[in-house]
């Protein structure tokens, strides 16, 4: 598979400040790349470097194969869409969706086809002759990016275009994005703090740490084995555990994550099969969720560990009648993962 982005020794500084150090990444043609972090950690910089809006400190930016480091935002064959979707409020969504065609100079009827096709990807074919004001936040971030794809970028980099809609347009928007990413086979770069957000859509995940990467890989990878005790605890929920509690709880040196997902709470002091690990401890807190239960359990061994338990039997009332109980957490040995320092 060919390369669609090729980032090399890429550093940027705003004085003494170092937003970007050092990074090196490819992202191939047709992939679904998500820069995840959180805020300051450098990766809307490293997006605005691919887009042109910012130049590097040093390092390199290739678009299929050819060196764009220097080259302005509108000769790369890149389109942005912003959280705000920046859409031109005194024009229809069909007018909108046709500007950047027309400041091409496209010929009108050709132009008029193509924003067409565009709106029809995004469903909204319906919808050309309504202005923003009558769309709803959903609508309207489908309008930005019919607006980018019309331009047919070979990449299309996205700064957090989800961020300002509520929960469930949110999570109905990132099905719907992955959805419209398949369909049309361009490559996106995607960048946003919501690890959720990246495992759901993403065919690869670069975490990033204070302007560095601090691991790339596959959501299941990302997840599964994070690489370093940042990753772990950034990308969802990871039980650390180190130094002497490892060698308590576990009989293992160094430092493992343990997913809360993966534990199981106990009452009594069951015997551990053979491939299993035994914990005792007292539960200090029960956080009822609806579709689940987030136990907080204070070990004997000196640790706290938090159990996460689906609630397809029990009860508000029955699991928070746990709190102060003594348990015994309990877990499969491969489900413990070595972090890396």
């Amino acid at each position: 598979m060919s390369t669609a982005i090729r980032l090399t020794g890429l550093r940027k500084t705003f004085g003494d400040v170092v937003a970007v150090d050092d990074v090196s990444l490819e992202v191939a043609d047709g992939e679904f790349l998500t820069l995840l972090g959180p805020s300051g950690s450098g990766k809307t910089t490293v997006l605005r470097m691919i887009a042109g809006f910012e130049q590097p400190t040093a390092g390199t930016i290739e678009l299929a194969g050819v060196d764009v480091t220097r080259v302005p935002p509108y000769d790369r064959d890149v389109n942005t869409v912003f959280q705000d979707y920046a859409l031109f409020p005194h024009m229809n969504v069909l007018a909108n969706v046709e500007y950047g065609l027309m400041v091409k100079k496209v010929p009108k009827a050709e132009r008029r086809q193509r924003a067409e096709e565009a709106l029809a990807t995004v469903r909204l074919e319906d919808y050309g002759a309504r202005k923003p004001s009558q769309l709803s936040g959903g609508q309207r971030q489908r309008v930005a990016l019919a607006r980018a794809l019309v331009n047919k970028p070979r990449v299309l980099l996205l700064d957090e275009p989800l961020g300002a809609l509520d929960l469930k347009l949110r999570e109905q928007m990132q099905v719907e994005l992955k959805e419209l990413q398949r369909a049309v086979g361009i490559t996106f770069v995607f960048v946003t703090h919501d690890q959720e957000e990246a495992l759901t859509m993403s065919d690869r995940i670069a975490v990033f740490d204070a302007g560095r990467i601090a691991q790339v890989g596959t959501p299941t990878e990302i997840y599964e084995h994070p690489s370093t005790p940042f990753v772990a605890g950034f990308v969802g929920i990871s039980n650390l555990l180190a130094a002497g509690v490892a060698a308590t709880v576990l009989g293992r040196e160094g430092m493992w994550s343990v997913r809360p997902e993966k534990i199981r709470v106990t009452l009594g002091s069951p015997a551990p099969e053979a491939n299993e690990r035994a914990a005792a401890g007292v539960i200090r807190e029960v956080v009822y969720v609806g579709m689940s239960t987030r136990f907080i359990v204070d070990l004997d061994a000196g640790a706290t560990l938090i159990a996460v338990q689906q609630n397809s039997h029990a009860t508000s009332s029955e699991v928070n009648s746990m709190r102060g109980q003594r348990v015994t957490l309990m877990w499969n040995t491969e489900h413990e993962v070595p972090v890396g320092s």
